[in-house]
């Protein structure tokens, strides 16, 4: 075969495999910016999200969910303000490990009976470590008829701190509602808990207020690196296509 004809049967292929290239291009580019659009949209979820959650924060508080609306608890109630009266159930409270801007300590977290007739756990507060079990204790509270404000929050199953919660052990690392009730036989309570509100007459232990409220909200630095991956491969597609074209060009100009 001469070199007319080699030619002529290599432009297929070579023109295939150009072809090629330039859809996996595409096709990049357009995953790229598509992961960069869904990330705008995250962020938009993740701004209301946080406003949100400020509403609820800062509303006045309102009573607690009861039974009948305890199949409906989910995210969309986290951070709602809420208030219970009713009395602490004696000697039935939970030490669970916790780290806060105080320290490393527990927060205690204790059984309230509702004047509606429900038990919830109450997240007291945080009693730093070194703190003796029953210092902290204000016998004057347990069984005497109180209102409480606070935050409603999910409940915390699987443990934390990498470590599983030990209820035979009275060791937990997480607020698990369902597990803690079971190991306290509190029998049927609610599937959530309440962080207590700061209480401003007093600063001893167990101190109340300190729910962290924080939301990572990196996606616009996600979206922008999406996008950016997205122009440079555009880029380095334009420049191969462009160099590939000019060399096979010259090659047939040489040929002729």
């Amino acid at each position: 075969m001469d070199d007319a004809g080699k030619t002529a049967s290599m432009r297929p292929t070579a023109l295939w495999r150009l072809a090629v290239f330039a859809l996996a291009a595409v096709l990049g580019i357009v995953l790229l910016c598509g992961l960069g659009i869904w990330q705008l949209e995250r962020r938009i979820w993740k701004l209301d999200l946080i406003k949100r959650v400020e509403q609820r924060v800062s509303a006045p508080a309102s009573s607690a969910p009861g039974p009948d609306a305890w199949p409906s608890i989910g995210d969309q109630d986290t951070y709602r303000h809420v208030r219970v009266s009713g009395h602490f159930l004696r000697n039935h409270d939970t030490l669970v490990k916790a780290v806060t801007e105080r320290g490393s300590g527990f927060w205690v977290m204790s059984p309230f009976r509702t004047n509606d007739g429900f038990v919830v756990l109450i997240n007291r507060g945080f009693v730093p470590d070194g703190t003796a079990e029953s210092a902290w204790r204000d016998n004057n509270a347990e069984g005497k008829t109180m209102e409480l404000t606070g935050l409603l929050r999910v409940t915390e199953p699987q443990g934390g701190f990498l470590r599983r919660n030990d209820p035979g052990a009275d060791r937990w690392f997480s607020r698990d509602v369902e597990v803690i009730a079971a190991a306290k036989s509190l029998g049927d309570v609610a599937p959530y808990f309440i962080d207590a509100d700061a209480n401003p007459k007093s600063q001893q232990p167990p101190i109340g207020g300190l729910t962290v409220i924080r939301f990572a909200n990196n996606h616009l630095v996600y979206a922008i690196t999406w996008f950016a991956l997205a122009l440079m491969l555009a880029a380095a597609s334009i420049y191969v296509g462009r160099y590939e074209w000019q060399a096979r060009k010259t090659i047939r100009l040489n040929r002729v």
